[in-house]
């Protein structure tokens, strides 16, 4: 049997490709008994607001596209089988309190994906843009997903040449979105994590979480809390010298308190030791104040991250140190301070405010503080 492609490997996820064989057979016969797990069937609700997803045609709806469309009153739930779901999502504004739930329990079997760029052009010929390239979109406020990879699997040999490459695998701009458990895979600007305008606060929260990217993998400028997250840097076989990208490009409203913020979270790589920066500042043109922020700390960094110089500039007119970047308590070759001034630190007064209480306010997340119950992405 040959290796599988590199789309195939970042759909199935890079840590989860070689068991994804020998547990094909049991799973398989499983998905035919009971499709929806123990999350009911259309035959058996869990409650009226639930809705079925199945590709073969065994729920209420065989795309999740159509499920959102069809679910027109708030507090719906989509309790979404196994499979590969080829197609772009929109969650509008009005569809308030909905949550998506892979009826496995295992984020490697639900997988929303799509293969849209900045520089795809759509069918009027015109292109794509950043936003345009998002597989999920989600504007409503109140959005829960648990147990679901969303994916962008758009490769750069796909348009060789052209520097559109950001593709989104998903654009979260609620307020009060939370996510456990799930898997977000891309390579440029996998994760958006916005707000529907500059003066809209969005609270986003991810928790047990596994993202893989390369450039700017994780960035925004919405008020969000990773939590015993896993963010995990690709190799570039384009590039032959560093760096290959940056984790975070956080794009915080200047009167925004709070940005970023990774509690407990670890950094590992599959490029050569310190390829990757922790972060540059995303200051956009639309928004020529804002002043980006991002806090790391109580993480594990790996080697992949530049421990001397761990943070870039975008632009040499926003200077990263500028900008509201700061560790705390970090460990791990790629949180080892060398140079000090690289580094700014938070005092321990000063972190009392880094936590996510603190950063989502009156808000507390139906999943805050769980654990890795059930079963787990990495």
């Amino acid at each position: 049997m040959p290796p599988p492609s590199r789309r195939a490997l970042l759909t199935a996820g890079t840590a989860a490709a070689l068991s994804l064989a020998a547990a094909a057979a049991p799973t398989a016969a499983a998905r035919t008994a009971r499709p929806f797990g123990r999350f009911g069937s259309p035959s058996r609700r869990l409650t009226e607001r639930t809705l079925y997803v199945h590709p073969g045609g065994l729920g209420d709806h065989t795309s999740v596209q159509a499920a959102v469309s069809a679910a027109s009153s708030p507090d719906r739930t989509l309790v979404i089988a196994p499979g590969t779901y080829r197609e772009t999502v929109a969650v509008g504004a009005a569809a308030t309190g909905m949550t998506w739930i892979g009826a496995s329990e295992d984020p490697r079997d639900v997988v929303v994906v799509y293969d849209n760029a900045a520089g795809t052009l759509r069918p009027d010929g015109t292109t794509y843009g950043t936003s345009g390239s998002a597989t999920t979109t989600v504007q409503a406020d109140g959005f829960a997903a648990r147990w679901i990879t969303f994916a962008n699997d758009f490769l750069r040999t796909d348009l060789p040449g052209n520097p559109g490459t950001q593709a989104v695998a998903i654009k979260v701009q609620g307020d009060r979105s939370s996510f456990l458990h799930c898997r977000f895979l891309g390579h440029q600007d996998t994760l958006y994590a916005d707000s529907m305008s500059l003066a809209a606060v969005a609270r986003q929260y991810f928790a047990h979480c596994h993202v893989e990217g390369d450039v700017d993998f994780v960035f925004g400028r919405a008020r969000a809390v990773f939590e015993h997250c896993h963010f995990r840097t690709l190799l570039r076989t384009d590039l032959a010298s560093a760096p290959h990208g940056f984790v975070f490009a956080p794009s915080t409203a200047g009167a925004n308190p709070y940005g970023f913020l990774a509690d407990r979270c670890r950094v590992t790589s599959e490029a050569p030791d310190g390829y990757y920066k922790l972060a540059r500042p995303w200051v956009p043109s639309s928004d020529t104040t804002a002043r980006p922020a991002l806090v790391v700390r109580d993480s594990v960094l790996g080697r992949g991250i530049d421990a001397v110089a761990p943070y870039a500039n975008m632009r040499d007119a926003y200077p990263w140190q500028a900008q509201r970047f700061a560790e705390y308590r970090n460990t791990g070759p790629g949180a080892a301070v060398t140079v000090p001034e690289n580094r700014p630190q938070l005092s321990a007064q000063q972190a009392e405010s880094a936590t996510r209480a603190a950063y989502l306010g009156d808000w507390t997340p139906r999943w805050a503080g769980a654990t890795t119950i059930g079963s787990t992405m990495n």
